[in-house]
């Protein structure tokens, strides 16, 4: 049962007549989309073993490969657009650049969309870029998928001026994704490698960033977010954050409670909470639930009550027997037409949510707290929350920032403040130490001696604290208060030789003193 929701996209196929076929119903942007595709590796990364499938030694690049594609503004031109048969061709090479054929996996799933392969999409295969510079979009894909399976919407997004980066959905050493944090960290590290491959680019703007995963890609994308600052936004398509909570508590350093970026999280109409709950019951996957704990950053919740789990890729609903299989989780009278409107009006709520926070745009943020009426969704095909953030996470970061924004003489009041939120709270020693040699290097002597009696507040016992901050006041010319310093450093550990020394250099006699 724990797999269910992995299994949508590996699953075989059926056959079956469909009532329609899917279309993107959406009008592109001002821009032109171009489409280029780099084959790239990542070497700090071994991907191939050392031998091959016959146990032979491997003779090829054991680097991880990275097939990037990048959607961006381009400008205008008369070449032909690709096709989803254009985009197919790219699986022959995910993992090897130089192979022209598919895997027997690959084949059935193109064949599974034969009646789509000549719908023209909107990009343009290396189309010249358009001058500017655009916020940067990575779309992570969701479990061992291609990385075009959602073509469609960051084709609409680069349209509308963004450049979206995207690879392979892999595992760290194989082409399938595993169902481990391991598969999860090695799809965040490949996020962080787009991002960093971006300031290769001369139309990327790195200073707005934002990540969309769909499923399993709706999970690699809050690691990802955990351990890259550089991220300031994210969405999740049904993300695998919301199923599969304790993969997040497995990793130990992904704390939804402390993130403070927006989040735009697309949730099926068909599993509630329960159902959760009842899945992963007896799985070990059970953990807090992220978007209870999403409270200090923005939280903007669409429930498509018209979608499931696999309408939320265009690709996926362009596969006919796949579509038809899972269709039957439809629940009340909702048909194909109404999943092919729910896609669009999640693409429109994607393009809504990056424009409100990559390009600062408050129109589109009154959008997004509006109710799905008052935007124009026809009834009952979703619903949207918007849950603005509440104060700010008890990390070091976040006392930092209040300092920042508060003064330096705030900082006992701060830290009791956090510390009354949270008893348990503490600001650790080492950090407040670490801070303050900061301070002291850029000769910000008042500000290092005020996080230095900070730590010899919180930390009453420490001889160590005392002699840094008797050392600072030596740095400062306040050799008074630094010899009182030193002496609370002895009282607390007669052995402190640096207490001690530096005691002795403060009574010896300066030279050239009368």
């Amino acid at each position: 049962m724990r797999f269910a929701l992995l299994l949508l996209l590996i699953s075989p196929f059926v056959s079956a007549q469909t009532a329609s076929r899917f279309q993107f119903t959406l009008q592109p942007g001002p821009h032109t989309v171009g489409l280029k595709v780099v084959e790239q590796y990542d070497y700090t990364r071994t991907f191939h073993s050392t031998t091959d499938v016959l146990g032979k030694p491997y003779t090829g690049e054991r680097a991880r490969p990275i097939q990037t594609l990048i959607w961006c503004p381009a400008e205008p031109s008369k070449a032909a657009r690709m096709t989803v048969s254009d985009y197919g061709k790219l699986l022959a090479t995910e993992t090897n650049f130089g192979s022209t054929s598919l895997s027997s996996d690959w084949n059935q799933w193109m064949t599974a969309v034969t009646p789509a392969l000549n719908d023209k999409l909107w990009a343009i295969r290396d189309a010249t870029q358009a001058f500017g510079r655009y916020p940067v979009v990575i779309y992570a894909p969701s479990f061992s998928s291609m990385s075009w399976e959602n073509a469609d919407l960051c084709e609409y997004l680069a349209s509308f001026g963004y450049v979206v980066l995207a690879n392979p959905g892999m595992g760290a050493a194989t082409r399938s994704m595993t169902f481990d944090v391991a598969g999860a960290e090695a799809q965040a590290r490949d996020i962080s490698f787009l991002i960093s491959y971006a300031r290769a680019l001369p139309n990327a703007d790195l200073s707005q960033i934002s990540v969309a995963g769909f499923s399993w890609g709706g999970l690699s994308n809050l690691f990802a977010a955990a351990n890259d600052s550089r991220i300031t936004a994210l969405v999740a398509f049904d993300g695998s954050m919301r199923y599969y909570p304790g993969l997040i508590k497995q990793a130990g350093y992904v704390h939804p409670d402390q993130m403070t970026i927006p989040l735009l999280y697309f949730r099926q109409g068909e599993i509630s909470l329960e159902d959760v709950e009842k899945m992963l019951s007896g799985s070990g996957m059970q953990g807090a639930n992220a978007l209870n704990q999403w409270t200090h950053g923005d939280l903007i919740t669409v429930t498509d009550l018209a979608l499931v789990h696999t309408e939320h890729s265009s690709m996926f609903q362009r596969n006919e027997n796949g579509w038809k299989q899972y269709a039957r989780d439809h629940k009340a009278d909702y048909s194909r037409e109404d999943g092919i409107v729910g896609y669009a009006w999640m693409c429109r709520y994607t393009l809504a949510f990056l424009n409100a926070y990559l390009k600062h745009d408050t129109k589109e943020l009154a959008f997004l707290k509006k109710t799905a009426a008052e935007n124009g969704v026809p009834p009952h095909l979703l619903t949207a929350n918007f849950r603005p953030a509440t104060g700010l996470p008890l990390t070091f970061e976040s006392f930092r920032s209040q300092i920042g924004q508060q003064g330096f003489d705030h900082a006992s009041a701060i830290s009791v403040t956090m510390q009354k939120e949270k008893p348990d709270f503490r600001l650790e020693e080492p950090a407040l130490l670490n801070w303050s040699s900061e301070l002291a290097d850029q000769n910000h002597m008042p500000e290092s001696i005020t996080i230095l009696q900070l730590a010899c507040q919180l930390y009453p016992k420490s001889s160590d604290d005392q002699e840094a901050l008797g050392e600072a006041y030596m740095r400062d010319h306040q050799n008074g208060l630094a010899g009182e310093a030193f002496k609370r450093a002895l009282v607390l550990d007669p052995e402190n030789r640096d207490a001690k020394s530096k005691l002795k250099d403060l009574a010896a006699p300066q030279v050239g003193a009368k």
